[in-house]
């Protein structure tokens, strides 16, 4: 797979002479009903600086409170990757001076996070599957929300920005990636695996355009086979998976003509310029930050007791990689298909319960749920999940076509009957008169009728013109009106046509 897209200065002798080294820091919001440490509703939006209180401005004499759901989503998070909830944890207060952070230091976690290692499992749009471990998921709390410029665009002063804290303490977790990542394509399925995840298992909302998924990537490159890393820049901020293939694929050709021009890459802070399509330099990191990170005087060091650890781990439900897994692997699906239903978790749930009606036949039931009905659904507007057509009439519905009971066109006039009325296939099958005609003599009178109305087209296919064929299979369906079996039909016109 190439490392980064086709780039007019980079030849691609020059792409495959360098390996790219990628890992992943994702900030994931959660979904609670209040903050990390207050009561003040964790809501999108709203008028700015309504959202507050003593505790998530920093008012003197404010003590936090953590949040239980919180903890337990990070729990939650972290078994579903296969990570260890060690039995002891605490809070740490990370200092450092940012405009929109009220504290002036962050309540993060430092030495002793509420989840150590797991492994992310991800697939590509190629089918190809990969894994990238985990170094931990720590929670804390979010920033506000700096605003620069006017609604028109306008800076809003020369020398002062607009600060909202709205946002600020917001419950935040940090999911920390190895660096085992190495093209653009496997950062974008890391972080797509990530919000798949943690929207089935309703920890959070994952909305990149929202800001409560956010990433940054960290990216070096090295000659291909080396095993020391090379220098790394850090793209800060990226919020879609567009900006972050496209960031990611950027840096990596900058840092090849670098090396190539004999320069030397530097550790630094860099930001993606969307309209430009470049990564730009925001600050060195050629030392060591120093955070001064110590245990946060305001809270207890958090117990995790294996009942409470054994009682989260009951209520995690089923992967979307393991999900995928289960539609490749077992039923045969292909990766795009298998994708898009992955992608709808209602669907997904909707197309379990049709296959197991259908009796396993997962392959005629995702033709119909990714064909015709899904552009019934699209056409009315209204999803799949909350039609009429339940999942169980479509497996009936399956059924009658795998048996020849009905012909394809007669399964697509049931199934826009189903979605308009509801009902049985069975029922409407009957009341319709749609049933396929597979008695043999039947068709062969049929056909004995076809054949004898059209004398020069049997003359034509006797002398050769073989293409006629499809002519008398079409005259026999219209004067069955639609209902004799084809393979039946085809299969007599031949013999008859050949004696």
């Amino acid at each position: 797979m190439s490392t980064v897209s086709a780039d007019p200065e980079l030849s691609s002798d020059l792409l495959d002479k360098y390996e790219a080294v990628i890992g992943i820091e994702c900030h994931v919001e959660l979904k609670t009903a209040s903050k990390m440490f207050c009561g003040c509703p964790n809501e999108f939006g709203g008028e700015p600086n309504t959202r507050v209180c003593p505790v998530c401005l920093a008012l003197p004499g404010a003590l936090p409170v953590p949040n239980a759901k919180a903890l337990e989503h990070m729990i939650r998070a972290g078994l579903a990757f296969g990570a260890t909830i060690p039995a002891h944890s605490k809070f740490d207060r990370k200092n450092y001076f940012y405009p929109d952070m009220p504290k002036n230091y962050q309540i993060s976690q430092y030495d002793m996070p509420l989840t150590q290692g797991g492994v992310v499992r991800y697939w590509l749009d190629d089918g190809t599957r990969g894994e990238c471990r985990l170094t931990r998921i720590h929670i804390e709390e979010d920033t506000g929300k700096s605003t620069h410029a006017s609604a028109d665009g306008r800076l809003a002063s020369s020398t002062s920005s607009l600060i909202d804290f709205n946002r600020a303490g917001v419950p935040l977790m940090e999911c920390v990636g190895e660096p085992d990542l190495r093209s653009a394509d496997e950062a974008v399925a890391f972080v797509e695996t990530l919000a798949r995840t943690f929207r089935e298992l309703g920890v959070s909302d994952v909305k990149m355009e929202e800001g409560s998924l956010r990433c940054d990537a960290n990216v070096s490159i090295r000659l291909r086979g080396a095993s020391e890393y090379g220098t790394k820049a850090e793209i800060k901020n990226i919020n879609s998976f567009r900006s972050l293939r496209r960031a990611t694929e950027s840096e990596i050709a900058r840092q090849i003509r670098v090396i190539e021009s004999g320069g030397r890459v530097i550790q630094e802070t860099r930001g993606w310029d969307e309209g430009a399509g470049v990564t730009h330099s925001q600050r060195s990191k050629e030392e060591a930050h120093d955070y001064r990170y110590f245990p946060d005087p305001d809270l207890v060091p958090l117990d995790v007791t294996r009942d409470v650890v054994e009682r989260v781990r009951a209520t995690l439900v089923e992967t979307p990689f393991e999900r995928y897994v289960r539609y490749v692997d077992d039923f045969g699906l292909e990766t795009k298909r298998a994708t898009q239903l992955v992608d709808d978790h209602a669907l997904a749930v909707w197309f379990d319960r049709a296959v197991v009606a259908a009796g396993g036949k997962a392959q005629a039931v995702v033709a119909f749920v990714l064909g015709d009905l899904s552009r019934l659904a699209n056409e009315s507007g209204t999803h799949v999940a909350d039609g009429k057509v339940t999942p169980e009439a479509l497996g009936e519905l399956v059924a009658l076509t795998q048996s020849n009971a009905i012909n394809s066109k007669a399964a697509k006039q049931v199934l826009e009957t189903l979605w308009n009325e509801g009902g049985s296939a069975k029922a409407v099958v009957e009341r319709e008169g749609l049933a396929q005609v597979s008695d043999r003599g039947a068709v062969e009178a049929i056909v004995d009728e076809v054949l004898a109305a059209n004398p020069n087209v049997v003359a034509d296919y006797k002398a050769g013109k073989t293409n006629v064929f499809g002519f008398l299979t079409g005259a026999v369906m219209k004067a069955s009106r639609g209902k004799a079996n084809p393979t039946l039909a085809q299969e007599l016109l031949k013999e008859k046509l050949g004696a």
